[in-house]
């Protein structure tokens, strides 16, 4: 492995709007190019953005026709891999020349299901791996379907072997298993949690799995939602703002760079 630039975006999204959401994306891949990263990851979700203090009309036994609506909302602002918001990412990943990594809400083409699901794009401009989250924590089963496990693989790349899981996954420790036999360098860890937990977490992946870790969050507080959706949002809701935390740790676990808190931004360090 020759050094490399890595940079974990700590972005907030335009909330339930891909379109704009896709275009924020494409301009930070561009800035992150102009940092020489060869390596650029965004946070889970981040398309079309992690749907925190939302209940959906949900109670156990029943729905609301009004979180109905919201929730074909935000359905309709999920992406379908493949489709056009992969190929836009895809080409910018091209010409950015960097591996491209972007955690997005899918719609599944045949059953309409929506994951929470990673996307990795080549140096190429090809989608080159798709994970889906195996477990969608508490709540999140209101919106996520559940993967199968059958995408659990590390990569193959010349920048070294490069994996990872989201959020809640890692948090299990036979997924991480699973990662740690195929021998991976640099494990990505895009999460909605901005806890001082998650970061004892990643330090201990690191140490654990002797392996570089990109952990990367979004940054959102009530004023990045629509003005009709901040009426919806459960009042003093604890996961409000989220605060970040972004961070990229050595396989020593020293802090490379980060964590960021309190805003949005990009980290960059050497690998």
């Amino acid at each position: 492995m020759k050094p490399f630039n890595a940079s974990v975006v700590q972005l907030a999204p335009s909330f339930f709007d891909k379109k704009k959401t896709v275009g924020r994306i494409g301009e930070h891949i561009l800035r992150s190019a102009k940092a020489k990263s060869r390596l650029i990851l965004f946070p889970e979700v981040i398309i079309p953005g992690y749907p925190r203090g939302l209940i959906f009309g949900t109670a156990v036994g029943g729905r609301t026709a009004e979180g109905r609506e919201m929730f074909l909302r935000y359905w309709e602002n999920a992406i379908e891999v493949p489709g056009a918001e992969t190929e836009q990412l895809a080409k910018w990943a091209k010409q950015a020349r960097a591996y491209v990594v972007v955690g997005v809400t899918e719609r599944d083409t045949l059953s309409d299901t929506l994951y929470c699901s990673l996307l990795y794009f080549s140096p190429e401009g090809q989608l080159i791996h798709r994970h889906r989250k195996i477990k969608p924590t508490a709540a999140e089963r209101i919106i996520w379907g559940e993967g199968d496990g059958s995408d659990l693989q590390v990569l193959a790349t010349p920048l070294g072997k490069i994996g990872g899981l989201i959020c809640w996954e890692n948090y299990m420790p036979l997924a991480r298993t699973c990662l740690y036999q195929q021998g991976l360098d640099i494990y990505l860890a895009p999460t909605a949690d901005c806890r001082d937990s998650w970061q004892s977490t990643l330090t201990h992946i690191a140490c654990e799995g002797r392996c570089f870790v990109l952990g990367c969050n979004q940054y959102l507080t009530r004023k990045h939602y629509p003005v009709d959706l901040q009426k919806k949002l459960v009042a003093d809701h604890p996961s409000l703002p989220s605060s970040g935390g972004s961070v990229i740790i050595s396989p020593m676990g020293k802090v490379l760079s980060g964590p960021l808190f309190g805003k949005e931004g990009m980290l960059t360090a050497e690998i």
